[in-house]
């Protein structure tokens, strides 16, 4: 998720186990440890940019890292707050909590988190977009109006509780969405007797009423829309060609691999000559027209003459010169089709 919602919900989390006994120290504390787990961004000045998003979201998004980390920040903080009435182990809690609870929402997410560290396993329940006013605004608010009162005043609690029940409904509610979601492409590739290999749906940007569907098939992928809204059948778009064999001269390569691992097999190729184009589907498309609207994830792959590849992201001009109508496109079609 962005990093206004993790600060919001560390900064809940730190209240919620410590708030009565350190006050608005709790969640601000909490909104540290929050951030800390996505500091992972900066292997980026250490490593090149593939192996950078290959490692996002590995080892500092895990139980282990909460673990380690939690009683050594507890350390520091009980050292600042001398005066303060809060044991070791009550800012242990603190701080495990607020570094867990980081992860375990990002694990709602299209990328996915590897919880699990160190084991080669990425959890993605792909419920939520990263970015969703509807989850982050009223949690935001309940949090500002709890650090108003004292921290013995009861609707302190009263008020961050609140912004927890009220941010874990609305998550429950994307599955529930998610599901009905999944059970209109089901329902609409048997009806088409389409044969497929998989079928996997998310949120498109900023809500969870619009989804989209990703089905793979044999040679391709098709993709779809379905908002909550809709009064039509749900359609597909043409089948887009996978050319996985375009990479087959370079597949053995480090960097070849890292992509195809980090796209979890949702990507095609396309050969543009003098460069390869290596798509990543699972982030979507830049527009809701599921048969022309460009891809959002893609790299641009390069074969050199000693054989070697380089690989670099591609940056989409449809991105910054077209977000309004892309914006009134999606707003359009969440209203149904």
């Amino acid at each position: 998720m962005d990093s206004l919602t993790q600060v919001v919900l560390g900064a809940a989390v730190g209240e919620a186990v410590l708030g009565k006994k350190v006050g608005n120290r709790a969640m601000l504390w909490g909104a540290i440890a929050g951030t800390i787990p996505d500091l992972d961004v900066f292997t980026r000045f250490f490593t090149d940019p593939i192996t950078a998003t290959a490692m996002h979201r590995g080892f500092s998004h895990s139980i282990v890292f909460a673990i380690l980390l939690s009683p050594i920040l507890a350390l520091i903080a009980q050292r600042i707050h001398r005066k303060r009435s809060a044991t070791r182990s009550g800012w242990t809690w603190l701080f495990f909590w607020s570094l867990v609870t980081h992860p375990l929402l990002d694990a709602h997410t299209v990328w996915g988190t590897q919880l699990f560290w160190p084991f080669d396993y990425r959890l993605a329940y792909k419920n939520i977009f990263v970015i969703d006013p509807l989850y982050t605004l009223p949690f935001l608010l309940c949090l500002i109006i709890a650090a108003c009162y004292k921290r013995s005043n009861p609707k302190r609690r009263l008020f961050n509780n609140a912004g927890l029940i009220i941010s874990t409904t609305y998550m429950v509610l994307t599955l529930i969405f998610k599901g009905v979601g999944y059970t209109k492409f089901e329902n609409k590739l048997t009806a088409q007797e389409i044969e497929y290999v998989d079928l996997d749906t998310r949120p498109t940007p900023l809500n969870a009423l619009l989804w989209n569907a990703q089905v793979e098939t044999d040679k391709g992928f098709l993709i779809g829309y379905y908002s909550l809204f809709d009064e039509s059948e749900v359609f597909f778009s043409h089948e887009y060609p996978k050319n996985h064999a375009l990479l087959d001269p370079i597949k053995d390569q480090q960097a070849i691999q890292q992509l195809i691992k980090i796209s979890a097999g949702w990507y095609m190729v396309e050969d543009l000559g003098d460069r390869l184009i290596f798509t990543d589907i699972r982030f979507g498309q830049l527009g809701v027209d599921p048969d022309t609207s460009p891809f959002l994830w893609q790299y641009e792959i390069f074969v050199n003459e000693d054989g070697t590849v380089s690989c670099n992201r591609r940056e989409n001009e449809f991105q910054t010169e077209n977000m309004g109508e892309m914006l009134d496109g999606l707003i359009d079609r969440i209203k149904g089709n």
